[in-house]
């Protein structure tokens, strides 16, 4: 018996402009894989990168969660500094 990747898909209909389909049609070609399995990597690639930025601005975000000063006075005392 042969076991096969046991990752389920759902199937769907997107609307995509006759020049993106054009240019999957030449990528698909090129790297010999479906036109559907070159939308599954950019799906993938999109998902991976908005995640990180997101995580990324998460953390920046709550830099200062756990701090216990003023902000506003924090920023003050650095530019004290510079004079």
């Amino acid at each position: 018996m042969m076991i096969t990747n046991m990752i389920s898909f759902m199937r769907t209909i997107i609307d995509i402009p006759d020049i993106h389909v054009k240019v999957l049609n030449q990528l698909s070609k090129k790297k010999k894989v479906s036109r559907a399995e070159l939308i599954r990597q950019a799906l993938t690639s999109y998902i991976s990168k908005d995640s990180k930025t997101k995580t990324s601005y998460t953390k920046a975000f709550a830099l200062w969660k756990d701090k216990e000063l003023d902000s506003v006075e924090y920023q003050q005392n650095l530019r004290n500094e510079w004079k």
